[in-house]
């Protein structure tokens, strides 16, 4: 009994560049890395939106950069005041605690995003991507 090889050509299974999930060009990586900044990633993202010269994804990425870093100032600036107007202590320092808890949370989310950008995955936040969307058009 003999065994038949076959020859094996081969076979390119890598899909061309612009068929592959998430592929970017690194300097635009690097760019959405930059947008994704706490705080300091908004004025680029603002800038961009202004230009709107950047594919979909880096525009996306770019609106939901500006809605979670004004959700965060809104927050912040609401218990903070909020803690001033207090006049017991207690209250006044339970807004702080929460004013700190959702900072925190705000730079927590970006790293993550940042993080999933590293792994070339999708930005996607349930609920602030697709609202940041629909009010930035």
């Amino acid at each position: 009994m003999t065994l038949l090889r076959h020859t094996q050509q081969p076979v390119d299974d890598d899909p061309p560049e612009t068929l592959r999930p998430q592929a970017i060009d690194p300097l635009d990586r690097l760019e959405t890395f930059l947008y994704l900044i706490p705080v300091i990633g908004v004025l680029p993202s603002m800038w961009a939106i202004y230009r709107s010269q950047q594919g979909k994804r880096q525009l996306a990425v770019c609106r939901l950069s500006i809605l979670l870093a004004f959700t965060w100032l809104s927050i912040y600036l609401s218990l903070n005041v909020g803690a001033d107007l207090s006049g017991a202590s207690t209250v006044g320092f339970r807004l702080l605690f929460l004013n700190s808890m959702a900072t925190s949370s705000y730079f927590m989310v970006s790293l993550w995003l940042m993080m999933l950008l590293w792994q070339k995955k999708s930005l996607r936040l349930p609920g602030f991507s697709a609202l940041a969307e629909r009010t930035m058009r």
